[in-house]
């Protein structure tokens, strides 16, 4: 549910000490802290990535990272160079070892799940509200990691390109995401797919905001701090954007308009990821690729919660503030 750019960031990767409470007040609640089901080996696959993320990310023990990734791990970040050794350079610069290593992550995330060879987390940060400076808002990033023969084989996130990265060889995957292992749906994941299918390519993508009403939960958890909170918050501010509005609608067909590149269904979760393309900021005429992602949970068999990776922009120069 993109509907403000995220600003250049490297994202989750680097969001590894949190923001802390601040005082003032946010425009948009918190996420409570909250884990899908997972089978056994998904659960190991979970404890997997958070030691690493805790030893190696969090703990700067970037000697550690043999222990966890594949020499040949594959990254989409587009500001770290694919592959072991361009990780291990990229965070080498950035991170200074913890001794000793944390018991635990200084930022945990907020949801994490498993499904398949997939892991997923979604981790929090508040900030100023740049529009504002009494409030604060509540913004999400996102990672998702591929795992293979026990280790971390691709990694995925929300990270748009800073400037000044340079030229950055981000990694090729031998296939499509959706290829790999996405794990077998029950009854119940099955009805989560079709809520979430309903909100983002019925409601979004062919501007049919009416099944809200039905789908929706009046008290829709919104963490896209650009839209109001509650169903009628949602379909009044999606009903003002070209191609949602309901003039716009189309007759709604099995397939996407624009087909995300992963789906997950963890429990009453359900991830989407796109592939986006973007200006590179330190070249005008290249574009680089980055990666989008919605997540919505349901509750009671009506679409509870959503979380996108959408920021507040500043307002533009010369704008009177508040």
């Amino acid at each position: 549910m993109k509907v403000s750019g995220v600003k250049g960031i490297v994202g989750a990767l680097l969001l590894l000490t949190g923001m802390g409470r601040m005082s003032a007040e946010s425009i948009n609640p918190p996420t409570t802290p909250q884990t899908a089901p997972m089978t056994a080996q998904e659960k190991k696959n979970l404890d997997l990535v958070l030691n690493w993320w805790r030893e190696v990310l969090d703990g700067g023990h970037v000697e550690l990272s043999s222990k966890y990734q594949a020499e040949d791990y594959i990254q989409h970040n587009p500001n770290v160079n694919s592959g072991r050794a361009g990780f291990v350079e990229f965070f080498t610069k950035i991170r200074k070892p913890k001794n000793p290593i944390p018991d635990k992550l200084t930022n945990p995330p907020v949801v994490a799940g498993a499904k398949g060879d997939y892991v997923w987390l979604i981790f929090e940060a508040e900030q100023k509200d740049p529009r504002d400076a009494s409030k604060t808002y509540h913004s999400n990033s996102f990672d998702v990691l591929r795992i293979e023969n026990g280790k971390v084989q691709e990694h995925w996130d929300s990270a748009q390109k800073m400037p000044g990265s340079g030229n950055v060889a981000t990694g090729v995957s031998p296939k499509a995401p959706i290829e790999w292992n996405t794990g077998k749906l029950s009854k119940e994941e099955q009805k989560t797919l079709e809520l979430g299918r309903e909100e983002l390519k019925d409601m979004l993508q062919y501007g049919h905001l009416e099944l809200a009403d039905k789908t929706m939960d009046p008290g829709y958890i919104q963490h896209n701090p650009n839209v109001p909170q509650g169903r009628d918050g949602f379909k009044q501010f999606m009903s003002r954007i070209p191609g949602r509005r309901p003039e716009d609608a189309k007759p709604i067909r099995p397939a996407w308009i624009n087909p995300p590149v992963l789906t997950l269904v963890n429990g009453t979760y359900c991830l989407f990821m796109w592939d986006r393309t973007a200006k590179d900021p330190d070249d005008a005429t290249r574009e680089y690729k980055w990666n989008h992602f919605d997540v919505v949970r349901v509750e009671n068999g009506l679409i509870k919660e959503h979380w996108d990776e959408a920021r507040i922009n500043p307002p533009p120069a010369g704008t009177k503030q508040q």
